[in-house]
């Protein structure tokens, strides 16, 4: 019973948009109708600087941890674990309190991979930043580290529970990311 509340509780969490609540906050426009239109750390900097996409990144992370790391501290089994950690994702990118239209998923994804395992994040953040140095395109930097994922989870954690989780994962991300993969390919992406 503790692991159904604990996975709808991540599901709520989850749906708590950041990005939104930050604006509204720091009297900055809806990112949905501002830049790229999407609730996320990356198009906040773009409509209100590095300050509140620091706090719209914090708040998308801890969306991510903090329900996986409650579960852990319940002892629930590695299945519930990731279950939990895919609702935390699911609500950042379908929040029930926002109409369903939420971010692209990347820092909650590190937010859950920190709490399966803090080498897990680790990895997604090394990779995220050595691949921002060299192009310095966010999104390309993401999706590096998203595809690099599951391979960190198989080495790192050996659990397919977690590789499982951690390849639908990228696989949503990817998805999420079509419009800035075909920026990429044509050479517009910023």
């Amino acid at each position: 019973m503790i692991a159904w509340l604990l996975l709808i509780a991540a599901y709520l969490v989850g749906s708590i948009s950041s990005a939104i609540i930050t604006c509204r906050v720091m009297g900055l426009p809806d990112p949905r109708e501002q830049g790229s239109g999407n609730p996320g750390a990356t198009n906040v900097m773009r409509i209100g600087g590095k300050k509140a996409a620091a706090v719209t990144l914090a708040g998308d992370l801890l969306k991510g941890l903090l329900p996986v790391l409650a579960a852990h501290y319940l002892g629930v089994s590695d299945e519930w674990l990731v279950l939990i950690g895919l609702a935390a994702f699911t609500g950042h990118l379908y929040p029930v309190f926002f109409g369903f239209k939420g971010g692209k998923g990347v820092a909650t994804t590190i937010g859950v991979l920190l709490g399966f395992n803090w080498l897990l994040g680790l990895a997604f953040v090394v990779t995220w930043l050595a691949i921002y140095k060299i192009g310095k395109i966010s999104s390309l930097s993401a999706l590096c580290a998203a595809v690099l994922a599951p391979l960190y989870a198989w080495f790192l954690l050996g659990k397919m529970p977690f590789v499982a989780v951690t390849l639908a994962m990228t696989a949503v991300l990817l998805w999420r990311h079509k419009s800035n993969i075909q920026r990429l390919l044509s050479g517009q992406e910023n």
